[in-house]
């Protein structure tokens, strides 16, 4: 059984659209849905019901990532954030690529609709995925791993503010075999490009990237990662 697990915030807008690509899925054998919420006051919620989700307990991402597999049924794992959108028979050829090169943890690569930020995701997220996918794991926001990987490792490191999916596929790479799965590309927001901009977005991940190298995890507030800050005049610093 697959169990996807999606960390929300008050996102009304997008998981509709998650929730929508993830209904037109086929797949041989079931699964389910996972919201583990962080206090959503929209109708993230609601709508998250509406679709037969199971709802959890959230906050700050590795919180609520955690808590997500703490009440999944399935031996299979698929982390993934609010504002995806999954292409056509996502699940099947992906989950027919994890078994095929017996792997344990992968990771994906991105795309987006807007040409200038795809260009961005190719020349400093997914090339360099592929060129270090056997020395050094790189993983954004969307994570297929094994249940007992994530219950060896510990899960994610709660005290970790930004960068905690680098640290647990890494991790979890020590243990099993890495991977990133090249049969789907997966639609990812460039709503935090538009809000922080790209430069400083980018430069920000490069940092975080050093920063786990030479100095580990960053568990400090340096970088000033939010959860939920694109909504205006919100006060929120989940």
């Amino acid at each position: 059984m697959l169990s996807i697990v999606v960390p929300t915030i008050n996102e009304e807008k997008y998981l509709p659209l998650l929730l929508k690509s993830i209904k037109k899925q086929s797949l041989n054998g079931d699964f389910e849905v996972i919201v583990a919420d962080a206090g959503s006051i929209d109708k993230t919620v609601e709508i998250a019901k509406s679709f037969g989700c199971k709802i959890v307990s959230g906050g700050f991402p590795p919180i609520g990532k955690n808590n997500g597999v703490s009440a999944a049924q399935g031996n299979l794992i698929l982390f993934i954030d609010a504002d995806v959108i999954l292409p056509d028979n996502f699940f099947r050829e992906i989950l027919k690529e994890f078994e095929k090169r017996k792997l344990d943890v992968a990771s994906f690569y991105l795309k987006t609709e807007n040409k200038f930020h795809n260009f961005l995701f190719h020349l400093l997220y997914n090339l360099p995925a592929k060129v270090t996918e056997k020395f050094l794991p790189q993983a954004m926001n969307i994570i297929l791993i094994k249940k007992e990987i994530h219950q060896q490792i510990g899960g994610f490191d709660e005290e970790i503010k930004i960068g905690e999916e680098l640290d647990y596929a890494r991790r979890g790479a020590k243990i099993g075999k890495f991977g990133v799965l090249e049969s789907a590309k997966i639609f990812a927001s460039p709503r935090r490009f538009q809000k922080d901009g790209c430069f400083l977005t980018w430069l920000k991940y490069f940092l975080c990237q050093l920063h786990m190298i030479f100095l580990g995890p960053v568990k400090t507030d340096i970088f000033k990662y939010r959860f939920n800050h694109y909504l205006k005049n919100s006060k929120d610093d989940v």
